[in-house]
């Protein structure tokens, strides 16, 4: 798989130092409450799975599955709810855990659901953040990393379910995706 990368952007050291500091910053934010973190699949669980053992309040999880790249590289911009959460969200501190921030158009989709069940409040977190993608604004509360417009793979990020097991995050040659 490493002859398919042209370049290695962000280092498994690299990620782990960040994921430590967000960890230490949702605790420090949300000390004395206890948050759900909903994990958006399949992309957000390898982040998921490290930054919750750096966080040191309580947490509960759940999960979402929604679908707008299929085998592309580029969001269609249609968002389908492939498998929804289980937990009641009524006045609870919701954070969304999501690998990247492309488009942006897939948070905004969530934001809107989740709001509609009246949460306390709704927060994001992404290990990656395309800002030269986004075709709306968004606010984005824990950024891990921000990256340029090229197509990543690694640490959950995947083309084709491929690539999500490497340990670190890079850039994939254009001639595997074109």
């Amino acid at each position: 798989m490493r002859n398919d990368i042209e370049k290695i952007l962000k280092t498994e050291t690299e990620i782990q130092e960040i994921i430590k500091q967000l960890g230490k910053q949702i605790s420090k934010d949300y000390e004395g409450k206890n948050p759900i973190m909903i994990c958006i699949l399949k992309g957000g669980i390898v982040f998921l799975s490290d930054l919750m053992r750096s966080i040191s309040i309580k947490v509960e999880l759940d999960f979402m599955s929604l679908s707008s790249y299929g085998n592309s590289t580029k969001s269609s911009g249609v968002v389908r709810i492939k498998k929804d959460i289980d937990a009641d969200i009524l006045d609870r501190d919701v954070i969304i855990v999501e690998d990247i921030v492309d488009s942006g158009l897939t948070l905004k989709y969530l934001d809107e659901y989740f709001m509609q069940h009246n949460p306390a409040s709704v927060k994001i977190c992404t290990l990656l953040d395309k800002p030269k993608a986004h075709k709306i604004d968004i606010n984005i509360d824990y950024v891990g990393f921000e990256v340029g417009n090229e197509f990543v793979v690694g640490y959950g990020l995947d083309y084709a379910q491929k690539y999500r097991n490497l340990p670190y995050i890079g850039i994939l040659k254009k001639e595997i995706y074109s």
